[in-house]
């Protein structure tokens, strides 16, 4: 993947493509909400500045982390990125995925567009980075290759691939599963090689990327929320007038509302969808889910106390 990356550098750097056009960045295939998502802000954008935007998906421009690097540098504009790669910039934004904290996702958003948005907007502009807004990534579920995991007694040992996200591996660490971060684009060659027994999304993206045909079992978890952090280059968003920088916010929040729709939709009727292709699912004993997780809220209340407290009200927690 970093060979992708350096390669397509080095095409940029000898065109001079990286002035000429936006590049917009994502991990996602086709069929993916936030591919779509990603063809619609790159015509909305186009069309609004002016400017040729150059859609980029399937990680051809590197790995989420990769990408948000490049993205530091200037190499590419806007990425719609991951929750988990960025708190690696910005640990805050990890704290959206605390275990169970969101029921639902309008909840979710509500919560993200609001102050606690605009927080993280501002620790990552000090980091190189614009937040044009927030697409979702879903409350996720486990897969296996073997069994459900109805209760966390059923995690106990699991070798999970997680995204690398150090709230992902901490809520795992408390189940006494084995995780490991693994890059998206590596996941299903991981999963048929028996590196990892099962693996935890969202169904929008377990669907996409046919991982139920690896993972048969399904069990409904929900155990965290992800979001889609679109970010932007501050270097090229710096650089933008005003009348451009309305026109990236804008489009960010247009197609927002499409990728937000198809993965509500997903939600709701994926389930009867995967069962035909083969998927088998369960429920989990989410009470027993949530005690064997409280730890994760008192290791992070620890460091971000004020953030957690106002999370957990503004989910309705407390």
């Amino acid at each position: 993947m970093k060979t992708k990356l350096l390669a397509a550098v080095a095409v940029l750097a000898m065109t001079g493509a990286a002035q000429a056009e936006v590049i917009f960045a994502h991990g996602a295939n086709p069929g993916n909400p936030r591919y779509i998502a990603a063809e619609e802000w790159a015509d909305l954008y186009a069309a609004c500045a002016g400017e040729e935007v150059n859609h980029a998906p399937a990680a051809t421009m590197g790995n989420d982390s990769e990408m948000l690097t490049s993205a530091q540098s200037g190499v590419i504009q806007v990425s719609a990125n991951s929750q988990g790669a960025m708190s690696q910039v910005v640990p805050e934004v990890g704290l959206l995925g605390l275990p169970f904290l969101f029921s639902d996702l309008p909840t979710a958003w509500a919560v993200v567009d609001g102050e606690v948005g605009d927080m993280i907007d501002e620790r990552a502009q000090a980091a190189g980075l614009k937040v044009l807004g927030f697409w979702d990534n879903g409350i996720r579920n486990i897969t296996h290759t073997s069994k459900h995991v109805s209760s966390p007694e059923d995690v106990a040992g699991m070798k999970i691939r997680t995204p690398p996200d150090p709230m992902t591996l901490a809520i795992f660490e408390a189940l006494g599963a084995n995780p490991a971060p693994l890059a998206w684009s590596e996941l299903p060659s991981a999963l048929r090689s028996g590196v990892f027994e099962g693996q935890e999304n969202p169904l929008v993206n377990i669907h996409s990327a046919k991982l139920h045909d690896i993972t048969p079992y399904v069990t409904m978890t929900g155990h965290k929320y992800e979001s889609t952090p679109v970010v932007a280059s501050m270097a090229w968003w710096s650089g933008l007038d005003a009348a451009k920088q309305e026109c990236a916010l804008n489009a960010t929040a247009e197609a927002g509302e499409i990728q937000r729709g198809l993965s509500l939709k997903g939600d709701a009727t994926l389930r009867p969808r995967m069962t035909e292709e083969g998927a088998q699912f369960a429920e989990a004993d989410k009470a027993a889910y949530i005690a064997a997780t409280a730890s994760v809220y008192d290791r992070y209340a620890a460091d971000y106390p004020e953030l957690v407290a106002a999370l957990k009200a503004a989910a309705g927690l407390e």
